[in-house]
């Protein structure tokens, strides 16, 4: 059972995240040549003031 881990910030709708799931599911499918209930996608969220690129929080940028 192939499980993808999609660590993001906060915001992107609940649409764009059901597509983004469904885009990687369908890209396990076709290159690792299993059925779709056995992919796992999992979005991991965190707050724009838990997550920061060179010293700098998200939520200061």
């Amino acid at each position: 059972m192939p499980e993808i881990l999609v660590h993001i910030v906060e915001g992107r709708s609940a649409e764009a995240k059901r597509a983004l799931m469904r885009d990687i599911t369908d890209a396990v499918v076709r290159h690792f040549a299993v059925p779709p209930e056995r992919v796992v996608v999992q979005i991991v969220e965190s707050p724009r003031d838990s997550k920061s690129r060179g010293g700098v929080p998200f939520s200061e940028m």
